[in-house]
């Protein structure tokens, strides 16, 4: 970018002269610029012309001219930022935002939350960190998958408030009387976003993709055999029955991308730009089912605009701000809700070193000591947990004799309220004679077996999507966590017990056997969920339609903007 190049040389020029008149060769500008001698005058007649800078030259080789800054890079950068949005070109400007944070503010506020853009409603969301690159099957953080699930449909879907799997691709199914046999009907006229239409070959394609992946797999466990029967049909033939079949085709993992491009996809919206400083997605014209009202939706990446927050809740991923709060007295969260996913604590039965009985004591302490409550921790934030899903409680274990081992080591993840927790149990281990080493991992996925082998006691997450049930038994078919820290016997256990949950074609009754399974694993202490986040979501008054989905965003295809007012266009 030439102009952010420009901007850069005549910063480093500024460091040396500040405001003042100095004398300088062309040999030593060309120095201070790192270009050549003619470079340099090409620079300083670009910069006077500008009227960057007053320069008068004098003839003769090696002789000094006069030069003074006549603005400063601070005001030059605000000056055409606030140009480059006023034209609309968004990346670019963020490219350009090397200001301060105060300055960046108030530059970018106007051009945040809603807004109409060559008379479409567009949503811009300031967002405090970098994004994933959108490929369902590689995604681990929750912003990601959310943005995954506008970008990509399945052959089912789930809805806000309904926990039953309702339909996308496909416009409906048929089930078998024995349950083995499967046919999703497709909507007829599908399109990619590339406008390619789609056909269901290419959804044959996928599935065989997905079932050869480490992360779809599970899902397609039960599938033996997949086939056209006709044009718009696609049959799954099982080797057994699987009543959680649909559920899981609404899944992050099964979702469907293009064969031969995971980004794109034949959601609602499309992916039209993924920078570091912009992600971009636009309505895409073709979707089959209901259109959004909203024409554009924008993630503008500034983290100084979140550093600069007294309010370091704002930081946290759970806290999605549509606007800046203080762009207008009347800002104010306009969504609340207690996440049904929770953090936990795993202790590692496998490697042998905790019995269930020292397990149970950790905790009991945990439980008894108060120490969640006591934590230096935005308790808006967070609530303990009292159970693992509504009607499902947590076990209140008794005290128990028993010795703790001399050592133990815990292995946790972010979210950041887990090295407090971690330093927490330590500080109560240690009473115990217990020296507890605390180990932090980078990723959000338990996928090193190598590095769940050596952790004697693990902290985690697990979000929980629109069908809580689901996605718990999803959880321990395919996360490497339970291989990892369940005895042989017991993973073996579990791998019959939830093929025969899956057989059975109540959804009741499946729920409850499952309740179960976990209460048997929460009883000896291999899982015990510790608190839940409350989300929330701030909007500027004129975003409408903000419904909270289970993990914690806000449905895209429900949010509006009304159109500006008329004093607005004069």
């Amino acid at each position: 970018m030439r102009l952010q190049n420009r901007l850069n040389q005549f910063q480093r020029l500024h460091l040396k002269t500040g405001s003042s008149p100095a004398q300088f060769t062309v040999a030593e500008l060309a120095e201070i610029f790192c270009c050549s001698e003619r470079h340099t005058r090409t620079l300083l007649s670009h910069f006077q012309d500008a009227g960057w800078i007053s320069w008068q030259s004098q003839a003769g080789r090696g002789k000094r001219a006069s030069l003074c800054c006549l603005k400063t890079p601070e005001d030059l950068r605000g000056t055409y930022l606030q140009e480059l949005l006023k034209n609309g070109e968004h990346s670019a400007a963020l490219q350009l935002s090397q200001l301060a944070p105060s300055h960046l503010n108030a530059l970018l506020a106007p051009h945040l939350g809603g807004q109409w853009q060559e008379d479409a409603p567009t949503l811009r969301i300031p967002y405090y960190r970098p994004l994933q690159p959108l490929d369902p099957l590689t995604l681990t953080g929750r912003a990601e998958q959310h943005l995954a699930h506008t970008i990509h449909a399945g052959l089912t879907r789930f809805i806000p408030g309904d926990s039953s799997p309702q339909p996308n691709l496909a416009h409906h199914w048929q089930i078998s009387n024995d349950g083995k046999t499967w046919q999703f009907f497709l909507r007829s006229q599908l399109f990619w976003h590339n406008g390619e239409p789609l056909k269901t070959a290419q959804l044959v394609a996928r599935f065989e993709q997905l079932r050869g992946s480490a992360r779809g797999k599970h899902n397609l466990a039960s599938v033996v055999k997949l086939s056209q029967p006709h044009a718009l049909c696609l049959q799954f033939d099982l080797d057994k029955p699987d009543y959680w079949l649909a559920h899981r085709f609404a899944d992050l993992n099964c979702l469907l991308a293009h064969p031969d491009d995971p980004h794109i996809g034949a959601g609602p919206f499309r992916l039209t730009t993924f920078s570091p400083e912009l992600i971009r997605l636009e309505q895409h014209t073709y979707y089959p089912l209901q259109h959004p009202y909203l024409a554009a939706i924008e993630f503008w990446i500034t983290p100084l605009l979140f550093a600069q927050r007294d309010n370091v809740s704002c930081q946290h991923p759970v806290r999605i701000i549509l606007g800046e709060e203080d762009e207008l007295s009347q800002v104010k969260p306009v969504r609340r809700s207690t996440s049904l996913g929770f953090c936990y604590i795993a202790a590692n039965m496998r490697r042998g070193v905790l019995s269930e009985k020292q397990a149970q004591k950790i905790i009991r302490i945990i439980q008894s000591s108060g120490m969640l409550d006591n934590l230096p921790i935005d308790h808006d934030l967070v609530r303990a947990s009292k159970e693992m899903l509504p009607g499902w409680p947590i076990p209140i274990n008794e005290d128990v004799d028993v010795a703790l081992p001399k050592s133990l080591r815990l292995l946790f993840h972010p979210p950041v309220e887990f090295e407090l927790v971690a330093q927490a149990l330590q500080k109560k281990l240690a009473q115990e004679d217990c020296t507890l080493e605390v180990v932090y991992h980078a990723g959000r996925l338990w996928e090193d077996g190598e590095l769940l082998k050596s952790a004697d006691l693990l902290l985690g997450d697990r979000l929980i999507g629109e069908s809580p049930e689901a996605t718990l038994e999803n959880w321990l078919q395919q996360d490497p966590l339970w291989a990892g820290i369940l005895r042989e016997e017991d993973r073996l256990l579990q791998q019959q017990r939830l093929a025969s949950i899956q057989q059975i074609p109540l959804e009741n009754s499946r729920s409850e056997e499952l309740r179960d399974h976990f209460y048997q694993w929460m009883s000896r202490s291999i899982i015990t969920p510790l608190f839940n986040y409350q989300y929330q979501v701030s909007a500027p008054p004129r975003i409408s339609g903000v419904q909270l989905t289970a993990w914690g965003w806000f449905d895209f295809c429900q949010a509006w903007v009304p159109p500006p007012l008329p004093q607005e266009n004069a």
